[in-house]
């Protein structure tokens, strides 16, 4: 494949090499684009020596060397070619442009456009116009309404994935204004916030008859996420066929592409919007909304090809820090593969992702052998530990043997209540110093089962 618009190839990286003047054009050019290590200028493979050393040094040069900041608006893969291992750098389209090297600001040394197959710099009349309308209005850039934050959960999923963050972690993963006020990403991921997040689910193929609604949230977006996550992976149960040669097996909706539509929806949701992303289940369908229309510059035909425009890209990075975004740009064509253009509708304010069921959804409550399958080994503990009385935070954790507090909160109790195995006394005022928690009717029944 010979160079294009969207693609460039590099036969190797070297310090000579100007990897930085590519990635900025691909950032100021509407549809992003993609740099090959490995790969010389006919198209021949050379491989790279060492992947993993290249991929640290583009990810060092990219970071350092280009502002405003790209983290979350790039990608670096390792491939294979030919036999040899080559590396992909995947360049989304940026919203605050002008990108340009910080060694030039930006002037036409320092700014670059994709114009056919080459980076060019960017005329001074083009750079002064973009800047002028760069957008601000942006979850980096709002001022969060509450400054005394804590973030003792986010730690936690980065020291499962041995990513542990220092005290400069809310620079480092740009959870700061300008000014050095923690930002709207940071009061998302927050421990604490006012950001709801419902899964609502019908009787039938209407909203009138509502038959169950979850509410997750006001907490951190990333244990938002996997609750939800979670909820909708119990509500995709697997249907099964026994035929004469073989027994069938599928489930009511394609896993892959209902995880990206999820993950889809909490990324690139609209925020500033104060509107978090809906999900609802209907007996012959489950619809999934997130606040916002395309992202400027970016049509419908190049949304259903692939070109990622990230709306949040602060989100974007945490999101693929803690492996729930696996590539950038690679979502959306899973969901077509799996379900084509049709599951999306596109609105001045939202975006909707409509996928049907493969069976009527049942409405009735899910069995006990398939929450089980939702319980953590943690959670298990928590419920043979109670009996049929109310019990105290302090309490439980005596009982479970856990003395550090944030992590009986996210591994222990909160989980139980999501899974709606145990609930509040005063669900009113869960902050309440008199708050206790009890086993629900269904943990109850988990309790003998686990049994």
């Amino acid at each position: 494949m010979p160079e294009t618009n969207r693609i460039e190839y590099k036969a190797q990286l070297t310090k000579d090499l100007d990897l930085e003047k590519e990635v900025v054009a691909f950032l100021n050019y509407h549809e992003g684009g993609l740099v090959y290590i490995g790969i010389d200028k006919n198209g021949n493979t050379l491989g790279v020596s060492d992947p993993d050393a290249d991929m640290l040094k583009i990810k060092d040069r990219i970071k350092n060397n280009i502002a405003p900041s790209a983290m979350g608006l790039f990608d670096v893969v390792t491939e294979e070619k030919d036999g040899l291992p080559i590396l992909k750098i995947i360049v989304a389209s940026g919203s605050e442009k002008p990108y340009f090297k910080k060694k030039y600001g930006m002037t036409e040394k320092g700014c670059y456009l994709r114009i056919g197959t080459a980076a060019e710099p960017m005329p001074q009349k083009m750079i002064e116009e973009l800047f002028a309308s760069r957008t601000r209005n942006s979850i980096g850039k709002i001022k969060a309404n509450r400054q005394d934050l804590s973030f003792a959960q986010l730690r936690i999923y980065y020291e499962e994935k041995h990513k542990p963050l220092n005290q400069q972690f809310k620079k480092s993963l740009e959870l700061l204004t300008p000014q050095g006020d923690i930002n709207y990403a940071g009061y998302l991921l927050a421990d604490e916030n006012n950001v709801s997040v419902k899964v609502a689910k019908y009787k039938g193929s209407t909203r009138a008859d509502l038959a169950e609604s979850n509410e997750y949230g006001y907490g951190s977006l990333i244990k938002a996420t996997k609750s939800v996550l979670d909820k909708i992976e119990l509500e995709n149960r697997t249907l099964t066929q026994i035929t004469t040669k073989e027994r069938l097996e599928k489930r009511l909706w394609n896993g892959i592409a209902l995880r990206e539509a999820i993950i889809n929806a909490f990324v690139h949701n609209d925020y500033t919007r104060e509107i978090a992303p809906k999900f609802e289940i209907f007996q012959d369908r489950i619809e999934i909304t997130s606040a916002g229309a395309l992202p400027d510059g970016l049509s419908e035909s190049e949304f259903f090809e692939g070109y990622s425009v990230p709306r949040n890209k602060e989100l974007m990075r945490v999101f693929k820090d803690l492996d729930l975004v696996e590539q950038l740009g690679s979502g959306i064509p899973r969901i077509l593969e799996a379900y084509g253009k049709d599951c999306f509708e596109f609105s001045a304010n939202f975006l909707r992702m409509v996928f049907p069921s493969a069976e009527p959804v049942n409405s009735t409550e899910q069995v006990t052998e398939q929450v089980t399958e939702q319980v953590t080994e943690q959670v298990s503990v928590l419920i043979t530990a109670m009996s049929d009385k109310d019990y105290s935070r302090t309490e439980i954790m005596e009982m479970v043997g856990v003395k550090h507090r944030p992590t009986f909160l996210y591994n222990y109790l909160q989980p139980a209540i999501e899974l709606n195995i145990l609930e509040l006394t005063i669900p009113d005022k869960p902050n309440s110093s008199k708050q206790k928690y009890r086993l629900t009717r269904k943990g109850k029944q988990l309790k003998e089962h686990i049994k």
